[in-house]
């Protein structure tokens, strides 16, 4: 599971934490030695000490940490499109790893008279209710139909040689999964996104940045500032803000404002109005860790497939087969020669952003679809879908595409950062891989 606009694969980081070893530059970063695993298919300072920390990614995204007194062994999906983080809490033949609140003795639930559940969850998809034991009861619904259902506690978090108590999050004892194999490698789910029960909210950090590599399973997690001599400057984009509650806008998610496409230099000729949300507030653009590839609506995924089809005409052979459909939303897809050396050259797409464009290139347009062949040959999809398809009402700009990009989420700023860079090599600039 990930967030409400996640699809069956996810991002996942997974961190394993230790005492900080060493500083680098800037003054008074901390870098924290890491030992991390390839996952198959208290209050950090803040006096602005950065905290950098190493992933693996594959298919998802999970970070360890240790929850409750005694201190418990957790493994998160790290999700910047979803507030409240949460934990299993009730054991499972399905799985393998849970939290076990009856031995911390720091846990307690949180009622449903109190002010966390009744002013605390305002931004929560699903209103929080009363249970029979009126305690404060959430649910959170996925759009892979998959749901997760619990009380809301508190409890002390560590991260590192820090701590925390107090920290709400959902003590969840039943769902409906539609990937238990996937879901029961972890223990929950940690929301990154800015409403006032996310992680990094609670945990009072300003800033955050990660570096997704694109050659190997390398990555970096960084909270505070990153000032770096090798770090390109970053292009900033606003955060767009809606004070008034629609009922398709998702007011937390980290929302900038899309104003066109290019393949190539080419630019689509739409109108910035696609782009805008509606009245309703359909239509709005957002940075998504939990989701792989990137979705546009269908009046905008149509033009770009067209434009894309006929610049790769000659280039590119079609799959010709209208009942493939990879993901439930990606119908462009590709024949590839098995024997050929590597992919064709394809032209670049960029999202133009106001104030800053992410560049896609060529390598990052078509993705392998595991088991998928015809004949001889393998079978490719253009890497953008359509959000009609899965009756999403967003662009979403998925992790496939954020790949060798260092993303920074400034919330005191309320805007997002971006620049160009090899994360592999960033990882070893800093001391985190060899």
């Amino acid at each position: 599971m990930a967030c409400l606009y996640c699809l069956a694969h996810l991002l996942v980081l997974h961190f394993t934490l230790f005492t900080p070893t060493r500083s680098l530059s800037p003054a008074n970063t901390l870098i924290f030695a890491l030992e991390t695993q390839a996952t198959p298919h208290g209050l950090l300072p803040r006096a602005s000490p950065t905290d950098k920390l190493p992933f693996y990614h594959n298919v998802t995204l999970t970070i360890s940490l240790a929850v409750g007194s005694p201190p418990q062994r957790v493994t998160m999906v790290f999700d910047t499109g979803s507030e409240l983080s949460w934990l299993h809490c009730r054991r499972s033949p399905d799985l393998r790893s849970v939290f076990d609140p009856v031995s911390s003795r720091t846990y307690s639930p949180v009622r449903c008279s109190s002010l966390a559940c009744l002013t605390r969850t305002r931004d929560l998809p699903t209103p929080t209710s009363c249970d029979q034991n009126k305690l404060c009861h959430t649910a959170i619904s996925y759009a892979d139909a998959s749901s997760i259902e619990g009380n809301l506690a508190s409890e002390t978090i560590s991260v590192g040689s820090s701590s925390r108590a107090g920290f709400l999050f959902g003590c969840m004892d039943s769902g409906q999964s539609s990937n238990k194999e996937e879901d029961s490698k972890t223990t929950g789910l940690m929301g990154m996104n800015r409403g006032s029960l996310s992680f990094v909210t609670q945990m009072g950090f300003s800033k955050f940045s990660y570096c997704i590599s694109g050659f190997d399973s390398s990555g970096i997690l960084l909270f505070g500032d990153a000032s770096f001599a090798w770090l390109k400057a970053l292009s900033y984009t606003p955060l767009v803000q809606m004070s008034t509650p629609l009922p398709y806008f998702d007011r937390v998610a980290y929302t900038v404002q899309l104003e066109g496409i290019k393949v190539s230099d080419k630019l689509l000729p739409l109108p910035k109005s696609v782009f805008v949300p509606d009245h309703t507030g359909a239509g709005q653009t957002m940075i998504d860790s939990g989701t792989q590839f990137t979705f546009l609506l269908g009046p905008v995924y149509a033009a770009l497939k067209n434009e894309f089809t006929r610049q790769t005409k000659g280039v590119l052979r079609s799959l010709e087969d209208p009942n493939f459909v990879f993901e439930g939303a990606m119908d462009t897809c590709f024949l590839i020669t098995p024997n050929r050396r590597g992919l064709p050259g394809l032209p670049r797409v960029s999202l133009v952003l106001r104030g800053a464009e992410m560049i896609v290139p060529g390598e990052r347009l078509l993705y392998r679809v595991p088991g998928a062949t015809r004949g001889s040959n393998l079978v490719y999809c253009f890497t953008f879908g359509n959000s009609d398809l899965l009756g999403l009402e967003a662009f979403v700009i998925g992790h496939h595409h954020q790949q060798n990009k260092w993303m920074e989420f400034d919330l005191v700023k309320s805007r997002v950062g971006l620049a160009d860079v090899r994360c592999d090599l960033a990882s070893q600039r800093l001391g985190l891989t060899s």
